[in-house]
């Protein structure tokens, strides 16, 4: 194969900007946390013989817990694109993408499971119904994204209340279900906080609007934030005082 059996990291860097482009948010996030290597699959001696390899991708439990329902879709997506790249022409070819979760959890994964059944670190985060994965996490929380831990950790360290992706569903004949990046509440003030710029799924500000208007119609406050804002955790603290400052005056406004 042209980028060599034992190294995959040159295909995978290859396809996953070829799907961020077609705005395949689930494939990318895939390939992103992953680990990769060949396993040959089979061999067909016709022809001079072909030999047949599987791509096998380890990912982050967290992570494949989100993507379970769409794994046939996205080893199909991936297997695609790889096999467009490839193009291969000799006697080795892709036969198949596999994507399984990681398997090096360590003993302490037997704590883990006791906190959770003791009730430790079950929260209301999404389990992200949209093509938008939270593939990362911190503290026990899902995040979208390495800048939103950044501001994560600095609204932690302000002492204000804060929920990090949480859920919020409204019933009735017009359902709706979203998941702001951050919800923060202070002083009587409700600010809803999005990251902007940190995910392949990209919105349009109509887009951004219609999905948050249930909130906003509550008399919610909305801050949008750019990723490069919280890039580092400097930056992220002096956001984060940025938006404490905003929640101080709406309430000024409300004196």
């Amino acid at each position: 194969m042209p980028f060599g059996l034992d190294d995959p990291e040159p295909l995978i860097a290859t396809v996953a900007r070829l799907l961020a482009a077609e705005g395949a948010a689930r494939e990318v996030a895939v390939l992103a946390h992953c680990n990769a290597y060949f396993e040959e699959t089979g061999y067909d001696n016709w022809n001079g013989g072909t030999y047949s390899f599987a791509l096998r991708i380890q990912i982050p439990p967290h992570l494949y817990a989100q993507v379970a329902n769409f794994l046939s879709t996205i080893e199909a997506n991936i297997c695609e694109f790889s096999t467009r790249v490839l193009r291969s022409e000799g006697n080795e070819v892709l036969s198949s993408v596999v994507v399984v979760p990681n398997l090096g959890e360590g003993i302490e994964w037997r704590d883990r499971a006791r906190a959770w059944l003791a009730g430790e670190g079950v929260s209301n985060q999404g389990r992200v119904r949209s093509d938008n994965v939270a593939p990362k996490s911190h503290d026990g929380l899902l995040f979208r994204s390495e800048p939103e831990i950044h501001l994560y950790r600095a609204l932690k360290a302000t002492g204000v209340s804060f929920a990090p992706l949480p859920v919020f569903i409204r019933g009735g004949s017009e359902y709706r279900r979203i998941e702001p990046d951050f919800v923060i509440v202070h002083r009587g003030i409700v600010l809803v906080v999005e990251v902007d710029g940190d995910t392949v799924h990209q919105e349009s500000p109509a887009e951004a609007h219609a999905r948050t208007t249930m909130l906003l119609h509550e008399g919610v406050h909305l801050e949008r934030v750019r990723a490069k804002e919280c890039a580092t955790p400097e930056a992220a603290t002096r956001c984060a005082k940025g938006l404490i400052a905003i929640v101080e005056k709406l309430k000024g406004a409300r004196a």
